[in-house]
């Protein structure tokens, strides 16, 4: 990590993560003393890395909108129109990113509409997929049970998608996948007239849902792989309109996607690969230790204790955050419910989202709830080849990571992409091309 890297506390700082700036008043109320943390707002540099592209003043819209440009690389997303939808959104104002995001996206979908009207399949189907992004860029941030548009703009990106794959004649289709009374969506990418192929199944982590994945699939079919890409428990669909919350036991929700995909005709059963983004590699890290028909495992990043690293994120502020969640409830939540009052309304988005996703009606009772989340007492147990996937400047637990590596008793790899490859951030964020490169080679070696 270079010294132009972006710290993991300050990047977490402007995240929301780092949430514990408070007050004397918050100090005061609740009778202990709070750290005070650095500023959260991005200034500019000449020392500044390349991916601070400084299109917004929050440092969190800033690398959203990185996001947003590097999928432009498989058609979703134009520079133009994320350049125009990002100089309408204040920085200050998180209900302007979603309006701003959702009137790009009304806009696209009408012009995708028209075009279909006219006969005109592919400039529709190029206008739906992008749409679909927008929609969930608009998403992505500030999601919350009781905002009006979440249902109208969560279907309405599943409806683009699933329309462009249509017209643009995507070797891909819309699934149901049977869960426990109801129906994980998801898409299944078929390898035309493969017999026997391996499948690559993959989903997200806490934040962007499976469609942003697009690559992963349309990818593997290049190659010769099936996949099958969903929505999870606590994210996307799932959350949205079926109200499923995170579980720490994985294995239950990857058991029933594995069944789904070996019912499908030509997936090869001795070759089911499982990877997981952002905290989806915590989460699969766990499913694999338990579901013995994966034989690859690739967690994108790994990580060791979701719960440990949130917990050390947070007492870099609270002393003893953890122990004050556990013993004195009221007291975690009178802080943390003080500092969200008063502090940037991206900001607190972390939290609230996180209680949601979790199922959780309270700080504490998020606290409490995420200490099931951790592989330092299973990693031992997982028995498949695992490649773990890394950036040198990853800014969620790099050494949790590291960690995880270290505790695989299991045959393993490792790729560690660097500043002369750029694709060293969270999720190779801005170079996609680059990771399903390297990804991708290394699988057809190791398959």
């Amino acid at each position: 990590m270079t010294d132009k890297t972006l710290s993991r506390r300050s990047f977490l700082l402007s995240s929301g993560l780092g949430f514990v700036a408070g007050s004397a008043l918050t100090a005061a109320a609740i009778g202990f003393d709070v750290v005070p943390l650095g500023g959260t707002q991005a200034t500019e540099s000449v020392d500044s890395p390349w991916w601070v592209i400084g299109l917004s003043a929050d440092p969190l819209m800033d690398e959203r909108l990185l996001y947003k440009l590097g999928q432009i690389w498989y058609r979703m997303g134009d520079v133009g129109e994320i350049l125009d939808t990002a100089s309408r959104i204040e920085a200050s104002q998180p209900a302007s990113w979603r309006a701003e995001w959702y009137h790009t996206a009304d806009r696209l979908r009408a012009m995708a509409d028209d075009s279909l009207a006219s006969g005109h399949r592919i400039s529709a189907g190029e206008a739906y997929l992008r749409a679909a992004s927008y929609y969930l860029a608009g998403l992505i941030y500030n999601e919350s049970p009781n905002d009006p548009d979440l249902l109208r703009a969560s279907r309405a990106s599943a409806e683009t998608f699933a329309a462009a794959l249509d017209l643009l004649d995507m070797p891909a289709q819309p699934v149901q996948i049977p869960y426990e009374g109801t129906h994980l969506p998801g898409y299944f990418f078929r390898v035309p007239g493969a017999q026997n192929a391996p499948i690559l199944i993959a989903h997200q982590g806490m934040d962007a849902s499976i469609e942003e994945a697009l690559f992963l699939g349309t990818e593997a079919v290049r190659r010769g792989y099936h996949a099958l890409l969903f929505h999870h428990p606590g994210q996307g669909r799932a959350l949205r309109e079926l109200g499923l919350t995170f579980r720490p036991d994985w294995e239950n929700v990857i058991t029933p996607v594995v069944d789904f995909a070996l019912e499908q005709p030509g997936v090869d059963a001795d070759r089911i690969i499982v990877t997981g983004l952002s905290f989806g590699g915590s989460l699969v890290t766990r499913a694999a230790a338990f579901e013995k028909r994966i034989a690859i495992l690739i967690p994108n990043p790994a990580h060791y204790d979701w719960y440990g690293f949130i917990r050390e994120t947070m007492e870099e502020g609270i002393p003893n955050a953890g122990e004050l969640a556990e013993n004195a409830p009221r007291a975690f939540n009178t802080a943390v419910n003080a500092y969200l009052q008063a502090a940037p309304a991206f900001h607190s988005w972390w939290f609230r989202a996180a209680m949601w996703k979790f199922g959780a009606d309270s700080p504490a009772q998020l606290m409490a709830n995420l200490k099931g989340y951790t592989n330092a007492d299973i990693a031992g147990q997982v028995s498949c080849k695992v490649l773990v996937m890394a950036g040198e400047a990853e800014t969620y637990g790099a050494d949790y990571g590291t960690q995880l590596y270290d505790a695989l008793t299991t045959d393993k790899d490792r790729i560690v992409f660097t500043a002369a490859d750029t694709a060293l951030l969270h999720n190779q964020n801005g170079a996609l091309s680059v990771s399903a490169h390297y990804m991708y080679n290394w699988l057809d070696e190791n398959i």
